[in-house]
């Protein structure tokens, strides 16, 4: 959401350019960097490193960057304050499902089906690639794309010997699409059942449905117990400054970039590590910053903290979602 408030800023279609800055680099939550300057430069006449200064120069004037700069000749490194990323944790749930979108891909045009059954291929190449274009095709409308929707064959038993059927019913559909999905190309091999039907954080399909079943938890405990995160201008960004929260805020914030890049490089693999790095964040989160009063040394110090750490986990809940439904998963209430 951040990279897309920047580019809106300088008044530039800036998505799909930026990444994030390494630390060694000085980078951290709430630090960007974009090759922008040097598409810009081709059609001005320009150098990169001079539109890079004047990109940084138009955004020093806004009260939400704190520092821009030129980096590595002509990249442009953005850097914006805490108070606008901790924002995000009420932006997020604003948003709903929209906290993916983007217009990275405004008029691109594609045809994708919209499901599919690995247990109906005969191979698992057939399956990776079903599953691969039901997700692409999802992360492309919501990163602004065109998408025609195909008819899916009906097949109305599995071919004799289908490996990928045999691994659905151990495992479940839902189970082997993730592992289809998570599939890079060209490193195309069988699913494990028994790997990704285990009901423990060592699985990646367990670990990201635990996460957002665990926020929603987290909402649901807060209620019984009457807390309530209060209204929106209530809101006390400084209360989200711990580096566990920062680097959530930070991870929710790249949500259309990694949609619209996953979409664009027909690459939902990238798309599910996106979404595990998201999970572990909030569940790092969680141990570190809980919004409950009886998680001991993590509990929220005051009544102001304790709201913002709901809001944080409002925006977790819905970040995760929205991930969990692009890649073609049902978001779990509880496990």
């Amino acid at each position: 959401m951040i990279p897309g408030d920047i580019g809106a800023e300088l008044g530039l279609r800036a998505s799909g350019t930026w990444r994030p800055v390494p630390a060694a680099e000085g980078g951290g939550p709430g630090s960007y960097a974009t090759s922008l300057p040097f598409q810009l430069a081709g059609a001005s006449g320009r150098t990169p490193g001079e539109e890079a200064a004047s990109l940084a120069a138009r955004l020093r004037g806004t009260g939400w960057v704190s520092a821009a700069s030129v980096t590595g000749g002509g990249y442009l490194t953005v850097t914006v304050t805490q108070a606008r990323l901790a924002g995000l944790a009420v932006r997020v749930p604003a948003a709903g499902a929209a906290c993916a979108a983007s217009d990275a891909l405004r008029g691109t045009e594609l045809a994708a089906p919209t499901e599919a059954d690995p247990a109906s291929a005969a191979t698992w190449s057939q399956a990776r690639q079903a599953v691969a274009d039901v997700i692409t095709g999802r992360l492309a409308l919501a990163a602004g794309a065109e998408v025609k929707s195909l008819s899916v064959p009906v097949r109305i038993s599995p071919p004799p010997g289908s490996a990928p059927y045999a691994a659905v019913v151990f495992a479940g559909a839902d189970a082997v699409r993730y592992a289809l999905a998570r599939t890079a190309p060209g490193r195309q091999r069988g699913v494990s059942a028994t790997s990704w039907a285990r009901n423990d954080l060592d699985n990646p399909f367990f670990r990201v449905r635990y996460a957002y079943a665990h926020a929603a938890s987290v909402l649901r405990w807060a209620a019984g117990l009457g807390l309530d995160r209060g209204p929106a201008r209530a809101f006390r960004p400084g209360a989200l400054s711990h580096p566990a929260e920062l680097e959530l805020l930070s991870l929710m914030s790249w949500l259309p970039e990694r949609t619209a890049a996953a979409a664009r490089r027909r690459r939902p693999d990238a798309f599910l590590r996106y979404l595990e790095a998201l999970a572990a964040a909030w569940l790092a989160c969680w141990e570190s910053c809980a919004a409950l009063p009886f998680a001991g040394r993590a509990a929220p110090r005051d009544a102001a903290e304790t709201a913002a750490r709901l809001w944080l986990a409002t925006a977790a809940r819905t970040a995760l979602g929205t991930a969990l439904r692009l890649g073609g998963l049902v978001p779990p209430e509880r496990l």
